[in-house]
């Protein structure tokens, strides 16, 4: 009779967590379903009820995880994560469990934790070559990483660099500037020395008007006749006259000749 009572409690313990693993499985599938759906608090509600029956269900904390990252919610995500890989029954688990906490922390831009847990992923699954991937471009970020001592350093040695670099330009303007100025300057005293003599001193006002008749077969400027003024003969005029005067005395000095040779009585021959 005690044997049978004890196989019968043996039985009803295994009914019940059957039943009840069953509830555990139902409450993940719907979590699963709205996670496809994007319902990520719908699927947090169903994770959380299977965890509820059962806590240290590693898949539900793994889908829980998950729904948490995609939800944005990195630290909620870490920590199921955690707790996953630590009730995790087979290493694939353990895999799954640090390669998504890996990626929680690259997230989160905090490369040293997710360069330790992709490594611990690497530990229990060394061929997974997306891991291998991702360790490796966690400690290429790592190394590059500065403290923001010096990082705020490298940015005032940055900002020295360009204010010299344009204090240097400033200066280069200014002495171009300079440079032209002085090239101007000299361009007009080339300019003043040729209008002044060999020796450097300046042309008198005769030789200043020398150098202003025109040059040996150069067109000569045009003399201005002036008018005559009221009451005085122009200069045509008076040669006029005195063409008219000359051609007029020699008239009468030509019938004073004709005059003289007629008066000269010829000498005749004489009658020998």
């Amino acid at each position: 009779m005690r044997s049978k009572f004890l196989l019968g409690l043996l039985y009803c313990s295994f009914a019940l967590s059957f039943a009840q693993e069953g509830k555990v499985t139902n409450h993940i599938y719907e979590g699963n379903e709205d996670v496809q759906k994007e319902a990520y608090i719908k699927a947090e509600k169903s994770y959380r009820k299977a965890l509820s029956l059962a806590p240290e269900k590693a898949t539900a904390l793994y889908n829980l995880g998950n729904t948490h990252f995609l939800d944005k919610k990195y630290d909620e995500a870490s920590q199921r994560f955690f707790q996953t890989q630590k009730f995790a029954s087979s290493k694939e688990d353990k895999h799954k469990a640090f390669h998504n906490m890996g990626n929680v922390y690259m997230q989160k831009k905090e490369y040293q934790k997710a360069v330790e847990a992709y490594k611990n992923a690497l530990r229990n699954n060394p061929s997974d070559e997306e891991t291998r991937y991702n360790y490796a471009l966690a400690k290429e970020l790592l190394e590059k990483e500065k403290p923001p001592e010096e990082q705020e350093q490298d940015d005032k040695k940055d900002q020295q660099d360009k204010d010299q670099e344009d204090e240097k330009e400033k200066d280069q303007d200014e002495e171009g500037d300079k440079e032209n100025k002085d090239e101007q300057d000299k361009e007009k005293e080339g300019d003043q020395g040729e209008e002044s003599k060999d020796d450097g001193e300046p042309k008198k006002e005769g030789d200043q008007k020398k150098d202003q008749k025109p040059k040996e077969g150069e067109n000569k400027p045009e003399e201005k006749k002036q008018p005559p003024r009221q009451g005085q003969l122009s200069p045509q005029q008076v040669q006029s006259l005195l063409d008219a005067m000359n051609n007029q005395e020699k008239k009468v000095q030509d019938k004073v000749n004709a005059k003289k040779v007629k008066g000269v009585p010829v000498r005749g021959k004489k009658d020998w």
